[in-house]
């Protein structure tokens, strides 16, 4: 496909933006009006890190639309007992919670609380959760493991001041073909997903309400209103603001999000909802070659990319659909 010059030249520099940040990135920024869509290496392959926890939601919602699951019955968590640096929520609550189904998921998806979404998962397993991904069309997004799984890495293991090496171990074992010495970075077994199967997900959470002739001819299933509301409104509710919030949210627009973090991992997803009704999805997809847990300047980076991408997208400069591979 024969990129136009400014789009090309807008993309290149773009990589180089990531790569001074230590960053490697693929993203996709669509909207959700006309099915248009640019972005940056967007079927790559990554592991989803608490991007899961969306999925999941969507499971739990469903299952409560059906009447499968009671949105009050309780749940009795154990606490997580995470020592790291990052998680909240009952994960690091010292006793047992005594918590309602509805609420569990209002912490996993808002706090991203990862004994919370463990709780869910044992609910509703990783393979029932792939089975409706399936149903919608959305089985590009891959579920097999617990947020359990997902958090026995070094860094859980190793002492605080031994951070580096728990990112050094994420960084230089991965192989050409997704292979990883770390299960949870391992593509085969890990959860994983690319930006271009999340933003057809905020596809249809975001177009439920609009004519089924309109998601269909995308290739799309429906999912059902109410479900795509309830999610809309937990990911408005999002905490974890320091990502791609600053570039998106303001007074002419509404940011609704969720982050996904693990060791060298820097992921977000969510939607745009702009003051002249537009709505712009983007999801944001990196991990970082530098071996440091903190890294705001990586952050900032990170948004800056999905900013240039989004205004782009906006600008009508561009003649049809397309992503850069």
């Amino acid at each position: 496909m024969n990129e136009e010059p400014a789009l090309a030249e807008l993309i290149d520099d773009l990589r180089d933006q990531l790569e001074q940040a230590g960053l490697v990135g693929s993203y996709v920024v669509r909207d959700l009006a006309t099915g248009e869509e640019i972005g940056i290496d967007a079927d790559r392959l990554m592991p989803l890190a608490s991007l899961v926890k969306v999925p999941l939601a969507l499971a739990v919602l469903e299952n409560i639309r059906r009447g499968a699951l009671d949105p009050a019955s309780r749940l009795q968590i154990p606490p997580g007992r995470i020592s790291t640096a990052g998680p909240t929520g009952i994960t690091r609550f010292q006793h047992v919670a005594d918590i309602a189904v509805e609420d569990a998921l209002l912490l996993a998806v808002t706090l991203s609380d990862n004994a919370a979404a463990d709780a869910l998962f044992q609910l509703i397993p990783p393979a029932e959760v792939s089975a409706l991904l399936a149903q919608w069309d959305l089985s590009s997004i891959i579920v097999r493991d617990t947020l359990t799984a997902l958090t026995q890495t070094p860094a859980e293991t190793l002492a605080p001041h031994d951070t580096d090496l728990a990112h050094s171990l994420a960084i230089e074992r991965s192989t050409s073909g997704g292979g990883h010495r770390l299960e949870q970075f391992d593509l085969s077994r890990t959860n994983a997903g690319t930006a271009r199967g999340l933003v057809d997900l905020l596809d249809v959470v975001w177009t439920a309400l609009s004519p089924t002739e309109t998601r269909l001819s995308r290739g799309q299933s429906s999912i059902d209103p109410w479900v795509s509301e309830r999610l809309r409104s937990l990911m408005s509710a999002n905490v974890h603001r320091h990502r791609l919030a600053p570039d998106f949210a303001s007074d002419a627009s509404r940011w609704s999000s969720k982050t996904g973090t693990q060791l060298n991992l820097r992921h977000e997803i969510g939607a745009v909802e702009h003051a002249d009704g537009s709505v712009i999805a983007v999801a944001a997809l990196t991990e970082s070659r530098v071996a440091a847990s903190v890294q705001p300047g990586a952050e900032a980076v990170m948004a800056g990319v999905a900013r240039q991408l989004h205004d782009h997208l906006r600008s009508g400069s561009h003649a049809f659909s397309r992503t850069s591979r």
